[in-house]
């Protein structure tokens, strides 16, 4: 039997564990343990530093603590807050980058806000869903347990769109029917890695693709004719071959099986058009939230020429165009550039032009006085930030997924612009991450 202790929560960590210590003040690590409550837990395993525990018995509840709606809440990766009050979650996110800002960034900027949700559930339109076998060889597709590769059995997730119920249900029903394996990650062998489900919020357009261990599989024709039968709200079906060891989902080919091999949607107006691989944010009632606060940071007019960096599809430049003068769009991705000029005759915007290529480069070779920035998690490259230094654009808006790296990039520009002000827009609720927006004034 494993030792069990009686720990008090005092903290979360990075990934929304409880952190914990007992009586010795060890440090202990224990999902879904709120701030201030006291529980028994058992150890699961010790390392040098801390232990690692799950509980056994509560024996002081937060006032805070409310019941899933998840029944996997406390075995998925996904969700990490359901079992705290939605209230308290951004109370919690809002100091989190408080403490975050100051501590890397050195920046004694107050965040003003965060935006949350009026109904924090069902909000994403896209989801990636592992198919394989449980230790009966059981046929079975969820998410993943929370820090391992074991799939956790849930057929309706409360954070993503209710179509993908159905959907999965059949693709599921259809691999029995037809003998097709999912894969098996330890042997490599197998047909079905995952199901990647897209679907327009506002258009109703829904986007399936099938991630298979190989270029193809036996009955393909029959499987999706079938899946279509069944699910008539699928408007394309892509086959993308992966058989790579990776955790990267999507592979290099793809087979477009039904449809057009892509979706499109509505977003602040505008139209876009959405492959496979797109960048486009997951949750499309808190983007457009998103990218009115970065527009309205920004003081856009008629004068200005705006660089959209790391453009992606061309959504938040376009949005942004009918504002000002001329918007150029650097991506490094080619397929998302050709997505952002196809969006932009979609939608009959002729001030925007769109470029592959290295956004550092580029600011140093026109002269823009807003700059919008809207990078990956690791944030700015060394190379930008000194080009964006170097050029000086007289505006920047710097939206981030990550508040610790954009507390980081702030610390880097703060001697040549003023922080203005930092707002937050709670993009996923129920986990630990944040969206944050940045506006930043060139120092006079």
């Amino acid at each position: 039997m494993k030792p069990t202790t009686i720990v008090k929560c005092v903290d979360f960590t990075f990934d929304g564990q409880g952190l914990a210590k007992d009586s010795r003040n060890r440090t202990i690590f224990v999902p879904s343990l709120l701030i201030d409550e006291e529980a028994e837990v058992e150890i699961l395993y010790r390392k040098k530093d801390f232990d690692v525990a799950k509980i056994v018995k509560l024996i002081k509840k937060s006032p805070y603590r409310i019941n899933p709606v998840c029944k996997c809440a406390t075995s998925c990766g996904g969700c990490c807050f359901q079992n705290l009050e939605y209230k308290k979650q951004l109370e919690y996110k809002k100091k989190v980058a408080q403490d975050t800002i100051k501590k890397i960034g050195k920046i004694d900027v107050k965040i003003s806000n965060i935006f949350g949700m009026d109904n924090p559930y069902f909000y994403r339109n896209k989801i990636q869903v592992p198919f394989g076998y449980d230790k009966q060889h059981r046929l079975v597709y969820g998410f993943y347990k929370f820090k391992s590769h074991d799939i956790i059995s849930n057929s309706e997730c409360v954070i993503e769109d209710k179509i993908h119920v159905n959907i999965l249900k059949n693709i599921g029903v259809l691999l029995k029917k037809f003998a097709i394996k999912a894969y098996d990650e330890d042997k490599r062998t197998g047909i079905l890695r995952h199901v990647l489900i897209r679907v327009g919020k506002v258009s109703k357009e829904v986007m399936v693709v099938l991630v298979v261990n190989e270029k193809s599989f036996k009955n393909k024709t029959q499987f999706v004719k079938e899946l279509i039968k069944l699910n008539p709200e699928i408007t394309t079906v892509i086959l993308n071959e992966n058989p790579r060891k990776t955790n990267v989902i999507l592979g290099e080919r793809e087979e477009i099986l039904y449809g057009p091999g892509f979706i499109f949607d509505i977003l602040c107006g505008l139209k876009f058009k959405i492959s496979s691989k797109s960048f486009y944010q997951t949750n499309p009632m808190q983007t457009e939230v998103l990218y009115n606060l970065a527009i309205k940071k920004a003081e856009l007019s008629k004068d200005d020429i705006l660089l959209d960096a790391y453009c992606g599809i061309g959504t938040i430049g376009q949005i942004a165009a009918k504002h000002v003068k001329e918007v150029c769009g650097i991506e490094i991705v080619k397929e998302a550039i050709v997505d952002a000029k196809n969006n932009a005759r979609l939608n009959n915007i002729s001030n925007a032009n769109y470029l592959c290529g290295d956004c550092a480069e580029y600011l140093l070779d026109k002269k823009f006085n807003v700059v919008i920035v809207d990078p990956p998690r690791k944030g700015l490259d060394l190379k930008f930030v000194n080009s964006i230094i170097a050029a000086k654009p007289e505006r920047i808006v710097y939206i981030s997924c990550d508040v610790g790296t954009l507390a980081r990039d702030l610390n880097l520009l703060k001697k040549t612009y003023e922080i203005k002000s930092i707002d937050l827009v709670d993009m996923f609720p129920h986990t630990r991450h944040v969206e944050s927006v940045a506006s930043l004034v060139l120092k006079k």
